[in-house]
C-alpha cells in the first residue's frame, strides 16, 4: 500500500524485519490454503508450527519465559499482517498471546510461568481464555460460574461462551466468582474431571477460527493452578482484554488494507465505458476516503503503541483505538464489496471474507457501545454503563 505520510519511516530495523516475515508467511503459507478453510469452516492447524517457527507467540514477553522481548509495535504489526490474511489466524494468535499467555505472566506464580509460557510460545499448548458467558457479555461482572474454595483446590461449576479455540485448547485461562462480587482466575487443564467442551457450528463469520462452550461441572482445579495475582479481581481479567484489543486495532486496519488493495488493483484493471473504473470520479473519492481513513488508523495505532512500551497508555487509549479501527474497517470492507460488485460475493477477492470476519471483530472484545461509553466516561467523568 503506497506510504503517503512515510510512516514506514517511523518503525526500526527490527520491526520492520518482523513485520516482513510475517508478511511473507501470510503470502506463501496463509493465502493459498485459507479460502477452502474459510469455506469448509475449519481451522488451518496445519500453519501452527510455522507460526510457532516466526517467533510471534507472546513475543513481548521477557526470554526465559518464551517471548523475545520485542516492542509492542512489533506484536501490533504481526497483528495487521496476520489479519491481512484473516481475522481467524490473528485472533489465534491474540488468544494465545494477549488472553492466555500475559495472565500466566502477570499474574500467575513463577511455578507456573515456567511450567506453560515455554510450551505455549512454541505450540506445543494451545489455550483458550473463559470469561463470556451465555447471559454475561458486556457485563462480565455478571458472571455466574463459581469456584468453591475445598481441599487442596477449588470446585468449579457454570459454563463459558464464544470461546475461540475452545475445542483445540490444551488448557483455558478460567475466571470464576469465589462469592457474590469477587472474581478470581485459573488455569483449568483439558484433563481435569468436569471440564468439557464443544464446537459451535453455522457460523458466517470467523469461519476459519474455532469457537466454542466451556461446560465446568464439579471441575476440580488444584491449588497450584489458581492465578495468584487475580486477586485484584475483575480488573485483572479486564487487564487481559486491554491487551487484545491493542491487538485488534491493528489487526483490523490489516483486513481493511487487504480491501483497499484489493479495490484498487480491481478498480484499475476492470473497464466499463470504455476506461478504467479508477477513472471515474466516484470511485476515486471512495479510494481517496478509504486510504484516509487507513492512514489515520495506522498512525494512531503507531502512537498507541510507542505508548504501551512507555507504560503510557491505559484502557482508554486502547478503547480508542479499538472503536476506531474496528469502525472504519468495516466501512472500508463493505465499500470495497461494493467497488467490486458481483465479484464482491467471491472468495476469490477476499474482500467478503474480510467483511464477514470483521462483523465479528466489530463486537468482539468490547463492542462499539461499551467502547465509545468508555471513551464517553473519561471525557466527562459521569458513568453512562447503568
Amino acid at each position: 500500500m503506497h506510504d503517503l505520510f512515510q510512516v514506514d519511516d517511523l518503525l526500526d530495523a527490527e520491526e520492520k524485519i518482523i513485520r516482513e516475515a510475517v508478511t511473507k508467511f501470510v503470502q506463501a503459507d496463509v493465502l493459498p490454503i485459507i479460502e477452502k478453510h474459510y469455506e469448509n469452516a475449519s481451522f488451518p492447524a496445519e500453519l501452527l508450527s510455522k507460526i510457532a517457527d516466526l517467533g510471534i507467540l507472546g513475543m513481548t514477553l521477557p526470554e526465559e519465559y518464551g517471548g523475545s522481548n520485542a516492542s509492542h509495535v512489533a506484536y501490533g504489526l504481526v497483528c495487521q499482517e496476520l489479519e491481512k490474511g484473516d481475522s481467524g489466524l490473528r485472533s489465534f494468535v491474540s488468544v494465545q498471546s494477549s488472553l492466555c499467555m500475559y495472565p500466566i505472566f502477570a499474574y500467575g506464580s513463577e511455578t507456573q510461568k515456567k511450567k506453560y509460557l515455554p510450551a505455549m510460545s512454541t505450540a506445543k499448548k494451545i489455550a483458550c481464555f473463559g470469561l463470556t458467558e451465555p447471559n454475561s457479555g458486556s457485563d462480565p461482572a455478571s458472571m455466574k460460574t463459581k469456584a468453591v474454595k475445598t481441599e487442596g483446590g477449588w470446585l468449579l461449576n457454570g459454563s463459558k461462551l464464544w470461546i475461540t479455540n475452545a475445542t483445540v485448547a490444551d488448557l483455558a485461562i478460567v475466571w470464576a466468582k469465589i462469592d457474590d462480587t469477587q472474581v478470581r482466575g485459573f488455569i483449568v487443564e483439558k484433563s481435569f474431571p468436569g471440564f468439557s467442551t464443544h464446537e459451535i457450528k453455522n457460523k458466517l463469520s470467523l469461519r476459519a477460527s474455532t469457537t466454542g462452550e466451556i461446560s465446568l461441572q464439579n471441575c476440580f482445579v488444584p491449588d497450584e493452578n489458581y492465578l495468584p495475582g487475580s486477586e485484584k479481581g475483575l480488573s485483572a481479567a479486564l487487564g487481559c482484554l486491554t491487551k487484545a484489543r491493542y491487538g485488534i486495532a491493528w489487526g483490523a486496519m490489516g483486513a481493511a488494507q487487504a480491501c483497499f488493495d484489493a479495490a484498487l488493483s480491481y478498480t484499475k484493471a476492470r473497464n466499463q465505458f470504455g476506461k478504467p473504473l479508477a477513472s471515474f470520479q466516484l470511485i476515486q473519492k471512495s479510494l481517496a476516503d478509504m486510504y484516509t481513513e487507513i492512514v489515520k488508523a495506522q498512525t494512531l495505532n503507531l502512537q498507541l503503541g510507542r505508548l504501551m512500551d512507555k507504560n503510557k497508555a491505559d484502557y482508554v487509549n486502547v478503547s480508542l483505538a479499538k472503536m476506531n479501527a474496528c469502525r472504519e474497517a468495516l466501512k472500508i470492507a463493505r465499500e470495497a464489496r461494493n467497488l467490486l460488485g458481483a465479484n464482491g460475493i467471491s472468495l476469490e477477492y477476499h474482500v467478503m471474507r474480510h467483511m464477514n470476519n470483521l462483523e465479528s471483530v466489530f463486537t468482539y472484545e468490547g463492542t462499539d457501545n461499551m467502547h465509545h461509553l468508555i471513551v464517553g466516561r473519561y471525557l466527562t467523568g459521569l458513568n453512562a454503563f447503568s
